[in-house]
């Protein structure tokens, strides 16, 4: 897709939430057989070290509406001005009716606040937020709030070494308003669904509905076990296509902004691991300071809520500051699909993570 240019539109303030159980990688010894010094391994090499994992009765939405609550509360907002809701997940509390339209209720927006689903994963932020900066652009809009959050730590099998350390739970709000002067932004989005298999949950959907057939449990060549109820991840397609799309893509981006790379304060990756972050940094040669990855290390790969997570986890400072910070966003994964964008963001008038509050259900 070719890049799209906005201006005037700017993130305002941005919530990450959560949950307050930690599981480190050590409590997993067993699932790697005991052995400390793979542990060590994968500590060094992926930044596998702990995640956040949601309590059984707490959903998506749930740390999506603290996140949106939070936002609203640290502007001043009324949920009354907000003109539409967009909520990225995949993992919603039903197939019908949408996160969206559920969330809209609790928070008491009006009835001409538009409210729809995005069906993505990991590139599913950046993928709000261009439909965010689209609807104000074209003149309907002035306040959108961009909803990301996922609980795949549930879609995971325990005893699947692939994935089960790999993934924590976390939900997201921010909000996106038009900001005379605000600078200029470019998007370029793009999809490969001949990937598809190589990040998926078979059954669960109409075309495999869940039976006992797809509950059974299996094992793999190497000897990872999952049913097809479960994420299944085909990791080294996905490192290919991590480390193959994605500096091409940021390349181009910013051929078309014709913007030097030089100039970009920050490259705010998906947080994937580290050696997939690392490595894009290092194939678009530039300083890995400036490739934020703690945050990963802090919750686990979050999903669509990761990069929310990384500027409120790493960036807290910078983009609260007066300074214009100049960054590239981009995530990518399930679809296979990509996207990337390049912000000029200063002031935010709200920037936080915080940990969900169980007092709330």
């Amino acid at each position: 897709m070719p890049s799209n240019y906005f201006s005037d539109i700017t993130l305002t303030g941005s919530v990450t939430v959560v949950p307050e159980k930690i599981r480190t990688i050590e409590a997993d010894l067993d699932l790697f057989g005991g052995n400390m010094r793979q542990i060590e391994r994968l500590k060094k090499t992926l930044g596998l070290d702990q995640r956040r994992i949601a309590g059984a009765s707490v959903t998506a939405l749930d740390l999506c509406q603290q996140a949106a609550e939070s936002l609203l509360a640290s502007q001043a907002l009324s949920s009354e001005a907000l003109d539409g809701i967009l909520f990225v997940t995949q993992t919603p509390d039903h197939s019908q009716p949408s996160n969206a339209s559920l969330i809209h209720g609790k928070l008491g927006c009006k009835s001409d606040c538009a409210a729809l689903d995005v069906n993505l994963g990991c590139s599913g932020y950046v993928y709000a937020l261009w439909l965010a900066f689209s609807l104000i652009a074209n003149g309907s809009s002035s306040k959108i709030l961009v909803l990301a959050g996922d609980t795949l730590s549930r879609m995971v099998h325990p005893r699947d070494r692939a994935v089960a350390a790999l993934f924590g739970d976390a939900g997201s709000a921010t909000l996106v308003e038009k900001r005379v002067g605000a600078g200029h932004s470019w998007f370029r989005l793009g999809s490969d669904g001949r990937g598809s298999e190589a990040l998926m949950v078979p059954a669960g959907g109409a075309r495999m509905p869940c039976s006992s057939e797809t509950a059974l449990e299996q094992s793999d060549a190497d000897g990872n076990v999952r049913t097809l109820e479960n994420l299944h991840m085909q990791g080294s397609e996905v490192f290919n296509f991590s480390i193959e799309v994605v500096p091409r893509e940021i390349e181009a981006l910013l051929s078309d902004a014709e913007c030097p790379i030089g100039s970009v304060d920050y490259f705010v990756l998906h947080q994937a691991n580290r050696y997939i972050v690392q490595t894009v940094g290092k194939r678009l040669k530039v300083d890995l300071q400036r490739c934020p990855i703690a945050s990963f290390e802090a919750f686990g790969n979050v999903s669509s809520a990761s990069i929310p997570g990384a500027l409120a986890y790493e960036l807290k400072d910078r983009l609260l500051g007066p300074e214009r910070q100049r960054l590239i966003l981009s995530g990518f994964g399930v679809g296979l699909s990509w996207g990337s964008c390049l912000l000029d963001i200063e002031a935010m008038q709200s920037l936080k993570w915080e940990v969900y509050s169980e007092a709330r259900k």
